[in-house]
């Protein structure tokens, strides 16, 4: 969950029951995908199905299989240097003066990071899904905070 890293503390968080749900559920859709391909081609309606019907279907069975795995990519990382948040598709960087507070509301799914202007960015690596992990995410990066000077209001 956390490291020293060097000359300083690196706090790195990653979702750890999405990891478990979505790894096998995209190996169930990509099989399911994978026999009917191999069925296709026995259909008892007369219907002519050639193989590229079958490399399609195997085709759509990666692509739903890989939408499903970008819920395994999300990933904090906080350093002294500022806090880098990777969710499904974006990777944005924020330096800690940027930062207004690090929250988790209650009945969210996952924590944020405020910023200024009323605007927040999600940490979808922190999830509520995860209970003390993401407890101790929390903690881990406000004592992250508070060591550098930038104390959560």
């Amino acid at each position: 969950m956390s490291a020293t890293a060097g000359g300083g503390n690196l706090v790195q968080v990653r979702p750890k029951r999405v990891r478990n749900v979505a790894v096998p559920a995209a190996l169930v859709v990509f099989v399911i995908c994978g026999i009917a391909a191999l069925m296709l081609r026995r259909t008892a309606n007369g219907l002519l199905l050639t193989v590229s019907d079958q490399v399609a279907m195997v085709g759509i069975g990666a692509v739903l299989a890989g939408l499903i795995l970008l819920s395994t990519r999300p990933r904090l990382r906080a350093d002294e240097n500022g806090v880098e948040v990777r969710n499904s598709i974006l990777t944005r960087r924020y330096s800690w003066s940027d930062v207004r507070g690090v929250s988790f509301p209650e009945g969210a799914t996952c924590a944020r990071l405020e910023l200024p202007d009323d605007e927040y960015e999600p940490i979808t690596a922190i999830q509520s899904f995860d209970g003390e992990r993401a407890v101790r995410a929390m903690r881990d990066l406000r004592a992250l905070r508070r060591e550098i000077g930038h104390i959560d209001s």
